[in-house]
């Protein structure tokens, strides 16, 4: 397998999704999938033709083997991924509305999310992971290490793990603020500034930002978060804006798109940006490749959405202002505006 250029750390959990819309006990089957914030980053990337590695942990079950697979199944490699032999694999279940009026149901288009990841295997890793002989390497050979906000509110000894990253020199580390309160009940957040402090780029969603760090004011987050070479602030759908560490701002509009269900949307748009990255493209075309990618996310059940074709990305990142502003984006795929 080729030298992945990309290395996504974090849990990710057996997702059961039911065969039918509406609250949970009216399910009766199941299908059985997976989802995390990293690995979903890591698919993506291996979609956008990115190498990309998957570490974590998981237990001695078959959950733990199917979602393995399954990633693995999107061109990621997984050989550093451990095996737990006392802890479980994470489990949660996804519940979508179907807009009847059941006093429990979600609403049409709507979806909620239920963990059962406390004690997971992925929860116990730690610094040792650094050490690890599958997966040092990888760390060592990656120009990019992927984490996120939820990876240190799992436990203190993931925090330490994320902390122990940060730590060494010369390494490239993007961290996806991916704020979770029910995550966070009890532990510090303001550990997160620091963590952000210390990374090369970070993503945050403008509304995370607000509740995170007080504000979503580019000069606000520059003067809280003077580090890192660049934010990128995402503004719930209508653009993402990229925060130089010298002040200066460059934003680009999402495109229009048909959603069908937002869930994986802000996993892809960081696999598009962060794909761009790796390739060397201008933070303009790395925020294009991104919002490309949470289009694509967006039209499915699902975390994860196919790559947009390699012939709309290109044409797509060479449009002008008005020709990106005119695509229309469902689930039949990318409407780009004729060419005239």
């Amino acid at each position: 397998m080729t030298t992945p250029a990309a290395v996504c750390i974090g849990e990710s959990m057996a997702v059961l999704l039911p065969e039918r819309t509406g609250p949970l006990e009216h399910a009766e089957t199941f299908r059985r999938g997976f989802g995390g914030a990293e690995s979903n980053v890591a698919c993506a990337l291996a979609g956008l033709g990115v190498p990309a590695a998957w570490i974590s942990r998981v237990g001695a079950d078959g959950l733990g083997r199917s979602l393995v697979a399954q990633i693995a199944a999107h061109g990621v490699d997984t050989s550093a991924v451990a095996v737990d032999p006392d802890r479980p694999t994470g489990l949660y279940l996804k519940e979508t509305g179907a807009g009847g009026d059941h006093p429990h149901d979600l609403g049409a288009g709507r979806s909620r999310l239920h963990y059962y990841r406390r004690g997971s295997a992925a929860s116990a890793m730690g610094p040792e992971v650094l050490a690890d002989p599958a997966a040092a390497p990888l760390l060592d050979g990656a120009s990019l290490i992927h984490l996120t906000g939820i990876t240190p509110a799992l436990s203190d000894s993931c925090h330490r793990l994320v902390r122990s990253l940060l730590a060494v020199p010369g390494r490239r580390i993007s961290f996806d603020l991916n704020w979770r309160p029910a995550l966070w009940a009890g532990r510090d957040r303001q550990a997160l500034r620091f963590l952000m402090n210390g990374s090369q780029i970070v993503l945050l969603g403008a509304d995370e930002a607000r509740e995170v760090l007080g504000t979503d004011d580019p000069e606000g987050l520059r003067r809280l978060l003077p580090r890192p070479e660049v934010l990128v602030l995402k503004d719930d759908g209508r653009r993402s804006t990229a925060i130089a560490r010298d002040g200066s701002v460059l934003a680009e509009p999402a495109l229009r798109v048909e959603v069908v269900e937002p869930t994986g949307a802000g996993d892809a748009f960081a696999a598009g940006y962060l794909a761009g990255v790796v390739r060397g493209l201008p933070q303009a075309g790395c925020l294009r490749l991104g919002h490309l990618s949470a289009a694509s996310a967006l039209t499915v059940r699902g975390d994860l959405g196919a790559a947009p074709p390699a012939d709309v990305v290109e044409r797509l990142l060479a449009a002008d202002p008005a020709g990106w502003a005119a695509t229309r984006v469902d689930a039949d795929g990318f409407h780009p505006a004729a060419a005239r």
